[in-house]
């Protein structure tokens, strides 16, 4: 696979055996429609499936990885939609799943599952224009991605607690301190930097970096259960009067995400 993907997402599978996945809607700072979730989940299934990718990089654009889903899904999935039927949660189910080392070049915006992702990242490069915010609960939601699972295990309760409960926004030098991202970079050292790393890990013996990767992450039953438990709340949080109004109040311009 190498071009795009989807009107939004471009794939590239360079000759050094690195997959890279670009999201590219710098109109709306790379908002995730389901098309772009749907594109990111057959990106990462098929480098799964492929024996000349050995690594696959996460990138957005200068200024913005991620937006975070777009609210006008979600303002949809709320008149009578359900968080199960999304293109949202089959990718982060794959992205738990996905074999393929996983590094990610963020100097930008990083919202929502912009942030959560890292926590299933092997690697993490971030620039000085990168800004993380986990805004559920803002949005009358909970947290999605087993980011209620991993983020305390990451970080411990009270830091978690404190990003989850108060949507507080952190920059790079700060992900980094909390062992969300690897290394700081200038910003326009900062996706090759990703890509060397990667091509690094492709490489190595495959079976030896997935069987370490496996030690690495622990229970992978444990991240999968607490995936899934979050869908259920967030699907009831969707549907709720809390989360409409939280969704009107944001697409009104009175405040973004």
């Amino acid at each position: 696979m190498s071009g795009q993907t989807s009107e939004h997402v471009i794939v590239e599978d360079r000759a050094d055996g690195v997959r890279l996945i670009r999201m590219n809607r710098p109109e709306k700072k790379n908002a995730l429609t389901g098309a772009m979730y749907d594109a990111l989940r057959e990106a990462l299934a098929e480098a799964d499936k492929s024996e000349k990718v050995g690594a696959v990089v996460l990138a957005g654009l200068p200024g913005a990885f991620t937006a975070g889903n777009d609210l006008a899904d979600f303002v949809a999935a709320a008149k009578g939609g359900s968080f199960f039927d999304m293109p949202a949660l089959h990718f982060i189910r794959q992205l738990a799943r996905t074999r393929t080392p996983l590094v990610a070049a963020i100097d930008g915006l990083a919202v929502g599952v912009g942030t959560t992702l890292c926590l299933h990242c092997d690697l993490v490069f971030v620039g000085p224009q990168s800004r993380f915010r986990m805004p559920f609960v803002e949005l009358g939601l909970v947290p999605e991605a087993a980011a209620s699972y991993l983020l305390p295990r990451r970080i411990g309760i009270a830091r978690a607690s404190a990003l989850l409960l108060l949507s507080e926004t952190f920059d790079a030098e700060t992900a980094v301190s909390l062992g969300l991202a690897n290394a700081l970079l200038p910003s326009d050292e900062v996706e090759a930097h990703a890509l060397e790393k990667a091509a690094r890990l492709a490489t190595l013996p495959r079976e030896a970096v997935a069987a370490t990767r496996a030690l690495i992450r622990g229970d992978q039953a444990a991240v999968e259960a607490a995936i899934e438990a979050e869908a259920q709340a967030f699907s009831e949080r969707l549907a709720s009067e809390e989360a409409q109004a939280a969704f009107a109040r944001f697409l009104s311009g009175a405040r973004k995400p």
